[in-house]
């Protein structure tokens, strides 16, 4: 069973997920992705695709360091301009899906996470995309 099945998120596509709860004291290892809910929309074909989206991001087990939920901003960016996690776990993703990516430190942001986020456990994020341009 993946590490990502017993991540618990509240609501649906378009609600602010708030904390997650995390039934397993560790995250895994590797790159994680699950799809919560498939989107019908148009499908980010590679890297260079952009997305504008709302997320919430929070470490494995942790605290929340960041959200556009919260925030009520939605963000647009290339997925190449990202963390290598973030990019390389929403590529192929359609509009209107919800993704749950767990992303370890080597893919996120390295030797700095520890001084970022003061622990190397994987980030942990919530995706609604919204919108695809290819």
């Amino acid at each position: 069973m993946a590490a990502l099945d017993n991540v618990i998120v509240e609501g649906s596509f378009g609600d602010d997920p708030k904390n997650l709860e995390f039934t397993e004291a560790q995250g895994p290892d590797g790159l994680e992705i699950k799809v919560l809910k498939e989107g019908e929309g148009k499908e980010t074909k590679s890297l260079a695709s952009k997305i504008y989206c709302n997320y919430h991001g929070q470490l494995w087990n942790g605290k929340v360091f960041d959200s556009s939920f919260a925030r009520r901003q939605p963000i647009g960016f290339g997925l190449n301009q990202v963390i290598k996690g973030w990019g390389d776990a929403l590529v192929g993703k359609k509009e209107g899906s919800r993704v749950l990516i767990s992303v370890p430190p080597e893919l996120g942001y390295g030797a700095q996470t520890a001084a970022m986020f003061g622990s190397v456990a994987p980030l942990v994020f919530v995706v609604d995309i919204l919108y695809v341009a290819n």
